[in-house]
């Protein structure tokens, strides 16, 4: 269990420092900026949240002892995390905001990036 969370500790750490780094080089490209919407701190926070989650989903299935489920769950993550695009797409901006239709060009990957830092460290973790 205690590498479970490991796993996501560091996939939060890692999706938050790519989401951050990501968030400044799409408003420093696009010349937008959307911080009154979304900074650093509510980045890192989702990116925390969303890990943790999953490494809940994950710790589950290891006191049931449903390893064999583990593909399922990967599938639902991977749903769940394009699912949660929707709501940020449909958001109003407060109307001082330039370029509000490149909102959901910043939102959209972030949402993806819990699940694709801990499926990509995964691999380095074994525990099952």
């Amino acid at each position: 269990m205690k590498k479970i969370i490991l796993h996501g500790i560091i996939a939060s750490a890692l999706a938050s420092v790519v989401g951050i780094v990501y968030q400044v080089i799409y408003q420093s490209a696009l010349d937008c900026d959307f911080s009154k919407v979304i900074n650093p701190i509510s980045i890192s926070m989702a990116c925390i949240v969303g890990c943790l989650l999953i490494s809940l989903g994950y710790i589950l299935l290891s006191k049931f002892n449903l390893g064999k489920f583990k593909g399922w769950l990967n599938s639902l993550i991977s749903i769940l995390s394009f699912a949660s695009i929707i709501g940020p797409i449909g958001t109003t901006l407060p109307l001082d905001i330039n370029n509000p239709e490149l909102f959901v060009g910043l939102i959209a990957p972030l949402h993806l990036l819990p699940a694709l830092a801990f499926f990509t460290i995964s691999s380095f973790f074994k525990y099952e």
